[in-house]
């Protein structure tokens, strides 16, 4: 079987830069998964306790809204990209714990510069949107 490779997920695996523009480019997949409010949280809640681990049900609890599978969906994500590190404590029930690994840490900068902004911003944002409704009045 032959497993044909684009030149965008070869020069990933070399360590070159995406081109964001690029529709093939694996640059947009992985802006989707780091760019959600939920990857977001988790990341800080994990920041927080560095270098120790978090488990689930911590996570959970400081993370208001999230239901149990978007937390697991994102935290699996989070783990397959290599950002958080996930380990299973045998026990019943089975205790899993989580850490940023050091690839996480650095994420973890880049994501507190994107929420300082936001909270700076929120009430311009929200003023922008009630004027937006009101002329659509």
């Amino acid at each position: 079987m032959t497993v044909e490779v684009s030149p965008q997920d070869e020069s990933a695996r070399a360590g070159a830069r995406g081109d964001l523009f690029d529709p093939q480019c694996p640059t947009r997949r992985l802006l989707d998964r780091i760019g959600t409010k939920w990857t977001s949280m988790a990341v800080k809640v994990l920041a927080e306790a560095s270098p120790h681990e978090v488990r689930f049900s911590e996570l959970l609890r400081r993370m208001p809204g999230i239901s149990q599978k978007m937390l697991s969906v994102t935290l699996q994500n989070l783990a397959q990209d290599g950002l958080v590190a996930r380990r299973v404590e045998p026990a019943v029930p089975p205790r899993v714990h989580y850490r940023l690994t050091e690839l996480g840490l650095s994420l973890d900068g880049a994501l507190a510069v994107v929420r300082a902004w936001a909270e700076e911003h929120m009430a311009e944002v929200d003023r922008a949107n009630e004027v937006h409704r009101q002329d659509l009045q």
